[in-house]
């Protein structure tokens, strides 16, 4: 019995410091830039593209004006990599704060607002996701130099 007592206290101050070690490292309402990665069916980048700048960027954009975005970037690569390394588009995008980065549910409002047709704007964003072999989300942030 006492071992487990151990066993508990032990992982209670260990999940309290990590805990306290991201606060203290990352601010609730500091910013936060995410790389998204795009990965998509060979040949298929240019039309892939094309649907996440008609779908997708117009709702980043109004987060934007709103000021819930700081920023948005989006990157291609000018030559080829290795399958296993390869991507075919990147977004950086830095957000106010962390919990506007995670909360999806902050582009609903504009969804309605910019696609009144939503069946037409759900089969659009069906075939941009059927293109995609793999997507990823890189939080980041900067390292002092000197």
């Amino acid at each position: 019995m006492r071992k487990h007592i151990w066993v508990l206290l032990l992982l209670a101050i260990t999940l309290f410091g990590n805990k306290t070690f991201a606060q203290t490292n990352r601010a609730v309402s500091a910013p936060i830039t995410i790389e998204n990665y795009y990965k998509v069916k060979w040949g298929h980048a240019d039309e892939f593209i094309a649907l996440w700048k008609k779908n997708h960027y117009p709702l980043l954009k109004k987060l934007q004006e709103k000021g819930d975005i700081i920023s948005i970037k989006a990157e291609t690569p000018i030559i080829h990599s290795s399958e296993d390394s390869r991507w075919d588009f990147k977004v950086i995008i830095t957000f106010k704060t962390e919990h506007l980065a995670f909360d999806y549910s902050v582009i609903e409002p504009f969804k309605k607002l910019l696609f009144p047709d939503s069946e037409n704007y759900a089969k659009a964003e069906e075939h941009r996701f059927e293109l995609v072999i793999a997507h990823w989300d890189v939080p980041v942030e900067a390292v002092t130099l000197n």
